[in-house]
């Protein structure tokens, strides 16, 4: 398969989201102190999940426990386990920015729920 048709594939999987997605950048993303120092930062984010960018994605179908702050005026922040969905990888021939998809597996539902308004609001 040639690098193309790879990221081709790649893009098609992060389009098949269902929920609304509003930009969010925060510089920084903590993940749980088992893996290595973690270099990412927050691109989007919906109620169900949000798109990291980093030269280094994990892989699909890992778990890691993640922590975030999130913006004015929901001023609060999450921790809670996410799934890498699919990742990018970097490649200087590639059109997209590498990263990662992840959808939050056990993220409290007001706090889904408040996400979710607050994304509404900016589109």
């Amino acid at each position: 398969m040639s690098a193309q048709q790879n990221e081709e594939n790649q893009t098609k999987g992060a389009d098949k989201r269902v929920n609304l997605r509003a930009p969010l950048i925060i510089q920084k993303v903590h993940l749980d102190a088992e893996r290595p120092v973690f270099f990412g930062y927050s691109k989007n984010i919906s109620c169900s999940g949000l798109f990291i960018a980093t030269t280094n994605p994990i892989e699909p179908g890992e778990q890691i426990d993640l922590e975030i702050p999130l913006p004015p005026p929901l001023n609060d922040k999450i921790r809670c386990r996410c799934e890498v969905v699919w990742k990018r990888p970097f490649g200087k021939h590639l059109p997209f920015e590498p990263g990662m998809g992840l959808k939050f597996v056990n993220l409290p539902e007001e706090v889904s729920r408040r996400i979710d308004e607050w994304v509404k609001q900016q589109n």
